[in-house]
């Protein structure tokens, strides 16, 4: 995007809310070059501005800030970390062989039946071949543990739609595909416009709620 004479990298971030009704929605789009948790504060204060009354559970995907600002906004919301993030981030600490058997391990932990269920496998892990050959992996699971257990307070059904936010980046692919061949935007106000249409296509081709 073209700024101050200059053309530069933004990113672009975007909100997917789900309704009590099971309804997908864009809440917003927001164009910024850095992110903190003071961006991330103005977001949840501009959704809380604009209607916003409250948040069941807020799915993110590790940024800095973000669940204290939702948390601050929003005291009520339960914070769920992108379990599909955190294996592909557990994964970085194994090589490219190992990496399936390594998904497989861990795969008990996030498909227990309860919270309790999960933390017994997690200790099993953390005791068995895997875990005494990657600590770091234990370590980044028990660090994020309070926001790893929420989705077993709900049906297996919706814990399918909560744990990750695979949602969020395939509409991330859908806007990246819009503007790949564009160039360069003269201003983060076309740039907006252009997402923004692309957004509303997307939404058109949305089906029925998955859940009732």
């Amino acid at each position: 995007i073209r700024d101050e004479g200059m053309v530069r990298n933004k990113a672009v971030f975007l909100a997917i809310g789900m309704t009590c009704e099971g309804r997908k929605e864009v809440l917003g789009l927001w164009i910024e070059q850095t992110e903190g948790a003071k961006f991330w504060m103005r977001i949840m204060n501009e959704l809380r501005a604009r209607g916003t009354n409250d948040i069941l559970i807020a799915v993110v995907d590790g940024l800095k800030g973000f669940p204290e600002a939702t948390t601050s906004a929003f005291p009520d919301c339960v914070v769920q970390t992108c379990i599909v993030h955190l294996i592909r981030y557990s994964m970085q600490f194994a090589s490219w062989k190992e990496r399936k058997a390594l998904a497989q391990a861990l795969r008990p932990i996030y498909a227990a039946p309860s919270a309790d269920a999960a933390e017994q496998a997690l200790a099993d892990f953390e005791q068995g071949p895997w875990g005494r050959k990657y600590p770091a992996v234990v370590a980044s699971w028990q660090q994020r543990w309070s926001e790893v257990i929420p989705f077993f307070a709900f049906s297996p059904e919706v814990r399918r739609i909560i744990y990750t936010t695979n949602a969020i980046e395939s509409l991330n692919r859908r806007v990246r595909k819009a503007v790949r061949n564009k160039g360069h935007f003269p201003s983060d106000e076309a740039a907006i416009k252009l997402i923004y249409l692309a957004l509303r296509n997307v939404q058109a081709k949305w089906k029925r709620p998955p859940v009732q």
